[in-house]
């Protein structure tokens, strides 16, 4: 590894040259399955034939101008967007962290114009937001905290898929402006919350008049088997955050709203150099016509339902599985024990995986992937967890 980067990462001793589908090549030229997606980023695959077009057609006329001047890119794809999610304004940026500082400042410009002094935001305990300082903050883990001191104030931690914590801020808090949620906790270990969960948070919210912003910056995009995670159950967020899979590898982040959120940011209230340019807008809008398909949602849950009833079928009563979970193609499998060793072992055997909360092997595969590709993800993972020393 290169000495001139600094060492905020420990990459795994792999170079990869090309990728088409749910496939990378090495500098070697050996072939790989990838069951990650760059971190459920290219939700598409790699190659796109849809979204290389849109770039490659973008990038030979126009990349970028600024937001001093009108971009007809951008404009179509925040009328698709918004019209994809069921939201009203949208605002572009360049990454998911990006898109959550703009939700917690719509937050607690809420707050002021209702009067609260010092506007509180309710987060969850294992969450996961961002590494800026107020994302970071917002975050329910220590370990990133750690060094970063003094963090930024105004956050309400409780533990995630609990409602009766929610209720009881409710009865004795009235700092509280908003609730920051991610639907399923990804970076915590893939952690699904009770059906009633963020309905009963949508009711609290409409009855404190409190925003409910959720996080869908891993769980959007399909990802779940439905356009965005929160469309599971029957609510509607007041602030939504997209990126990740938003531009399938071309990093754009977007903070949708609806109702009073929506036309809270004013000009000079907040902005963004390369946010919304017409590279990004071009790529993003070949990723959103592309998932409005028919049948494209139908499959990516009937895949996540085939993997999922497949690992609990071939691991049920493995000593060393303590949970299978997952909603369309985000999954995870818990162990008893450290797993992260597990993520080089695959990669000797050409497949790409992720081991997140130390302990849950984490699939976030290409929402194409064919049946013969999703048979051999589940087969390499079992073997790997059947090959596990007993406890």
């Amino acid at each position: 590894m290169s000495n001139s980067l600094m060492s905020t990462y420990l990459p795994l001793p792999v170079t990869f040259v090309r990728g088409d589908g749910a496939s990378l090549w090495d500098d070697g030229d050996e072939c790989y399955l990838d069951a990650l997606s760059g971190i459920a980023v290219t939700n598409l695959g790699h190659s796109h034939p849809e979204v290389t077009g849109a770039i490659c057609h973008q990038a030979r006329n126009l990349i970028h101008t600024s937001n001093l001047y009108q971009i007809a890119n951008q404009q179509q794809l925040g009328e698709d967007l918004v019209r994809f999610a069921g939201m009203e304004r949208v605002f572009f940026s360049n990454s998911g962290a990006e898109a959550n500082e703009a939700a917690l400042k719509l937050a607690r410009l809420y707050g002021h114009q209702k009067g609260i002094e010092q506007p509180a935001i309710v987060v969850m305990e294992k969450s996961f937001h961002g590494r800026t300082l107020a994302t970071l903050s917002a975050t329910g883990n220590r370990k990133v905290h750690a060094g970063f001191e003094p963090l930024v104030c105004g956050f309400i931690r409780v533990p995630y898929n609990d409602t009766a914590a929610i209720r009881t801020l409710a009865e004795n808090n009235s700092n509280i402006a908003a609730v920051l949620v991610e639907p399923i906790q990804g970076e915590g270990g893939v952690q699904i919350p009770n059906e009633e969960y963020l309905p009963i948070l949508r009711e609290v919210c409409d009855q404190q008049g409190w925003l409910l912003m959720l996080d869908e910056i891993q769980t959007g995009m399909g990802r779940t088997g439905k356009p965005f995670a929160y469309q599971h159950s029957a609510i509607v967020p007041d602030v939504m955050t997209l990126a990740k899979g938003l531009g399938n590898g071309v990093p754009i982040g977007a903070c949708l709203a609806r109702g009073d959120a929506a036309n809270l940011f004013q000009p000079g209230h907040h902005g963004s150099t390369f946010g919304g340019n017409p590279l990004a807008t071009a790529a993003a809008a070949a990723v959103v016509s592309t998932m409005s398909g028919d049948g494209f949602m139908e499959r990516v849950t009937t895949l996540g339902e085939q993997m999922l009833a497949t690992f609990r079928e071939r691991l049920s009563g493995n000593p060393l599985v303590k949970d299978i979970r997952g909603k369309g193609l985000i999954l995870g499998i818990e162990l008893n024990q450290s797993c992260s060793h597990l993520v080089a072992e695959a990669l000797q055997r050409k497949l790409l995986i992720n081991v997140t909360a130390d302990s849950v092997i984490r699939l976030l595969p290409p929402l194409i992937i064919s049946d013969a590709e999703a048979e051999r993800i589940v087969t390499t993972v079992c073997d790997l967890i059947e090959e596990l020393p007993a406890p």
